[in-house]
């Protein structure tokens, strides 16, 4: 079992532990692929940890982009969460119902942010069902709390700085997409989309970083997996997937084993991959 960490990883058992705690907020930021055919806020009404809160990645999010669930605008963010009861002095603990996926994208969120007192629950609510843990339909009770936020702007890249990142080789690019995906082996998801990954960019599939029951694992074999795909750890690193949901995942891994200047590539291959003027490899890197 990881050891607990409240800004980045904490188990069902402090979590169990915690759970009273005036000060605690939980968030199920739970979000499926569109082939799951799962609806997250139907999953979230039928049974969630007593006194979460329903984190909705596609709404709090930059609406005026053409890509999915980009980074909202500051404001937008401080309401969303204010209305939510969530504000400074609070410890957040943020799950999905995947196990470890969608989570690691909303503790990134608050991160860039400025948000520091947030953990993913490692293996989430299948984990926590599997314990026999207690679940609700209940709604919690809401009080407005403030927050201030910092946005953290080293922590996000566009296009253009992953361009330059690319032909520049200064960053550890990572890919946290299948290897057959990473490779240009198969056709993307989403329609219109070119196969292959970004040039120099390494491939680390965010499924190797888990254990089967969709925990995490250790920090020296997560570094063992960062390095043996190739990534310079002395270098900062971008992280790259399919739409910035995944890329957390490698960012929250490298925080784990106490890599701390990383930032995740918002538009990831759902922007690089339409982007008509940037280039894409295909084939191992």
């Amino acid at each position: 079992m990881s050891q607990d960490d409240p800004r980045t990883l904490v188990s069902t058992e402090w979590l169990a532990a915690n759970l009273k705690d005036p000060d605690l907020r939980v968030l199920d930021a739970s979000w499926f692929m569109p082939a799951e055919g799962r609806d997250p806020k139907a999953e979230y009404e039928a049974g969630h940890i007593p006194g979460a809160r329903f984190f909705d990645i596609d709404e709090i999010s930059d609406l005026r982009s053409d890509l999915p669930h980009m980074v909202p605008p500051v404001e937008k963010f401080m309401s969303r969460v204010r209305a939510m009861g969530v504000g400074d002095g609070h410890q957040i603990v943020v799950y999905d119902g995947s196990g470890l996926f969608s989570a690691a994208r909303v503790w990134w969120l608050f991160k860039l942010m400025g948000q520091n007192d947030i953990a993913v629950l490692d293996g989430g609510l299948p984990k926590w069902k599997a314990e026999n843990r207690p679940v609700t339909t209940e709604r919690p009770l809401i009080r407005d709390r403030h927050m201030f936020v910092t946005r953290q702007d080293q922590m996000v890249k566009d296009v253009t700085q992953v361009s330059h990142a690319s032909k520049l080789g200064d960053f550890a690019i990572i890919d946290a997409r299948a290897g057959e995906r990473f490779r240009g082996e198969v056709e993307e998801p989403r329609e219109g989309i070119r196969s292959g990954h970004i040039p120099k960019a390494r491939n680390v599939p965010f499924g190797a970083l888990l254990n089967a029951d969709k925990t995490m694992k250790s920090p020296t074999e997560l570094r063992a997996i960062f390095e043996a795909a190739g990534v310079d750890l002395n270098k900062p690193a971008i992280t790259t997937c399919g739409s910035g949901i995944t890329a957390a995942i490698l960012c929250l891994a490298m925080e784990r084993f106490g890599k701390t200047d990383h930032a995740l590539y918002d538009g990831s291959w759902t922007e690089w991959g339409a982007f008509p003027t940037v280039p894409i490899a295909t084939g191992e890197a």
